[in-house]
């Protein structure tokens, strides 16, 4: 029964050591960002602005939910570089969801990293872990920093 469970458990236990699959299908991080929030303070001067109080950001399938976004805008105007959330977080994409305590969004790359007691679900599957690296273009993400999950052993057949 042990042997059943444990060859279960490989294909996942690998999957947490190298990229697992993230959204829906591959997200282009160069579709416009929609942000709502009860507030918003801009810095003109270091091209910063702060939302505060449900923000949720959009940007094609995925959303992004936070008390507090800041974020750091390109030297073009109205061009967003960077999204920093914090105060508990949730992304959603496709079925995935994923919770954690902080995540940085950096658009010119399209990859959000997300840290802090990161929770990802996807289907009946759940995943714990430190750290999780989101590539957007790609659609995985790794988990690193204790990653665990809970296996359902299959009743031995006679």
């Amino acid at each position: 029964m042990i042997a059943a469970a444990l060859c279960c458990a490989l294909p996942v236990l690998a999957a947490a050591q190298q990229a697992i699959a993230f959204g829906a299908a591959a997200q282009d991080s160069t579709l416009p960002v929609e942000v709502t929030a009860d507030a918003l303070a801009v810095n003109q001067s270091d091209g910063t602005a702060e939302f505060l109080g449900n923000v949720l950001i959009v940007q094609g399938e995925m959303r992004l939910s936070a008390p507090r976004v800041f974020v750091t805008y390109a030297e073009a105007q109205g061009q967003i570089r960077l999204l920093e959330a914090t105060g508990g977080v949730t992304l959603v994409s496709g079925v995935d969801a994923a919770e954690a305590q902080r995540a940085d969004y950096n658009i010119e790359k399209g990859v959000v990293v997300m840290s802090g007691d990161v929770l990802l679900t996807q289907g009946g599957t759940a995943l714990t872990s430190q750290s999780m690296t989101i590539d957007l273009g790609k659609g995985t993400a790794a988990l690193t920093g204790r990653v665990k999950t809970v296996l359902k052993a299959q009743p031995a057949q006679e």
